[in-house]
């Protein structure tokens, strides 16, 4: 094969990841890291195999919609309401009081302005719900009081995170200046009603339409359509896709097709998502971290610090225990994936310099 084809990219995308997931669940260490650790294996400052494209860039970012799309799949509003008071109770205490101690942090000691210090309060606020919910799994302890309510806060952080993302790119410093937010807000809240409006009249008979064919491929094609379909109409308005395509899956959420759906899209998500962490890794600037390890090791403990006391004083109102209160904190005081989502679209939008990124 020719040292320039486009495919040698994507055939070592797909070999890290045969490689690396099975090797990181074969040490319990989860595949999202097995992903980060392929992609700083094989990235410019690892091996030096691969070095980006927009190709795999795009692919990677369909990874991210796709995600989404499956949450709001999953969060039936009969859900949220049997769960309304740790989700939008103990769920919003948590990232409110965590964005605010770490955006001040950030402020302070980081010395940025105050929208990319909100982002960066609000970004590492989130937890990760493929650790988390990985974790609770292999041991049995969602059906638990700490596990239900380890879900609750996950829950709401994964929804807290959509209007983040779509937030990034309307504080960007060039829509400040040309004094366009208001009506760029205005814009995307119209295509949003849009969407909501034109789902409930449309999605339904399509997949009607689609189930009577009987052909697997159609309802699969069908349901990346209405995915990638809706985050682009929300990406042409200005905002982030990955909202259009949580619309898409909470307007579905209710309907007979909603197992269906999940079934079909599944293994495109996780294909697409591992190329997205995979991407991630390769950014990772190894040098920086050799450089400055104790810097990096300071910054990691204040948002461990910062984050913990907030999760171990919900655990204790809400689990009235300190075992459960102390495992619910060890659990989500960490980052998120999301993290990764919002802190490279703030670095494309300009909200962070290269170095802060």
């Amino acid at each position: 094969m020719h040292a320039s084809s486009p495919l040698l990219p994507l055939l070592i995308f797909l070999l890290a990841i045969v490689i690396a997931v099975p090797l990181a669940s074969r040490l319990r260490l989860g595949a999202v890291l097995g992903y980060l650790g392929a992609g700083m294996l094989i990235g410019p400052h690892g091996l030096g195999w691969v070095h980006g494209g927009s190709t795999l860039d795009t692919l990677s970012e369909l990874g991210v919609v796709l995600l989404l799309f499956l949450i709001g799949l999953e969060l039936s509003p009969q859900r949220l309401w049997v769960m309304r008071r740790q989700v939008f109770g103990y769920g919003a205490v948590q990232v409110l009081v965590s964005a605010a101690l770490l955006g001040a942090a950030a402020f302070y000691g980081l010395r940025v302005d105050g929208h990319a210090a909100g982002v960066i309060g609000l970004g590492l606020a989130l937890s990760s719900t493929a650790f988390g919910l990985q974790i609770l799994a292999e041991r049995k302890e969602l059906p638990s009081a700490y596990g239900r309510l380890a879900f609750a806060l996950l829950l709401f952080q994964d929804l807290a995170a959509i209007p983040l993302i779509a937030a990034v790119p309307l504080l960007a410093p060039g829509a400040q200046a040309a004094g366009v937010l208001w009506p760029r807000l205005l814009q995307v809240a119209g295509v949003v009603l849009a969407v909501v409006l034109g789902g409930r009249l449309l999605l339904r008979p399509l997949f009607r339409i689609a189930a009577r064919v009987q052909q697997v491929e159609v309802s699969t094609a069908m349901a990346l359509l209405v995915a990638l379909g809706t985050a682009w109409l929300v990406g042409q308005a200005g905002a982030s896709m990955a909202l259009g395509a949580f619309l898409a899956g909470l307007l579905l959420a209710d309907s007979e097709y909603r197992h269906e759906l999940e079934s079909n899209i599944e293994p495109f998500k996780g294909l697409l998502l591992g190329l997205f962490f995979i991407s991630v890794g390769m950014a990772a600037n190894l040098p920086l971290l050799l450089r400055e390890p104790l810097l990096i090791a300071l910054l990691v403990l204040a948002l461990l610090l910062l984050k913990a006391p907030v999760l171990y004083v919900l655990g204790r109102t809400g689990l009235r225990a300190h075992g459960a209160a102390l495992k619910l904190t060890v659990l989500l005081a960490g980052g998120g994936e999301f993290a990764f989502v919002v802190f490279q679209l703030a670095r494309a939008h300009g909200l962070l310099d290269a170095a802060m990124h």
